[in-house]
């Protein structure tokens, strides 16, 4: 009997991390503007920039994605997080 092949051919891609979604502020080297960041949501350039474009139309800011991290203008972490849990991800605060 042969032995499977089919990992070879569609291999499990992990999810990176752990699976919850972190909402952090960050004020280093933007000159003193807070910025929220979202790490940890899975999926491609295309997904994050979506979910991005909702997220900034929900608080009426700004922002961009880069290197897969979703940074939105301003303290956003409490109006993005009931948006983000209604989407299925389990979410976080991080930091102060």
């Amino acid at each position: 009997m042969a032995a499977c092949v089919c990992a070879k051919k569609h291999p499990v891609v992990a999810a990176a991390g752990d699976g919850i979604v972190r909402l952090h502020r960050e004020t280093k080297g933007r000159k003193g503007a807070g910025v929220t960041l979202v790490r940890g949501l899975p999926g491609d350039e295309a997904l994050l920039k979506e979910l991005a474009k909702r997220l900034k139309a929900a608080c009426g800011v700004g922002g961009a994605v880069k290197e897969g991290v979703i940074e939105l203008q301003g303290e956003q972490r409490q109006k993005i997080k009931p948006l983000l849990e209604a989407a299925g991800y389990v979410v976080k605060i991080a930091g102060g």
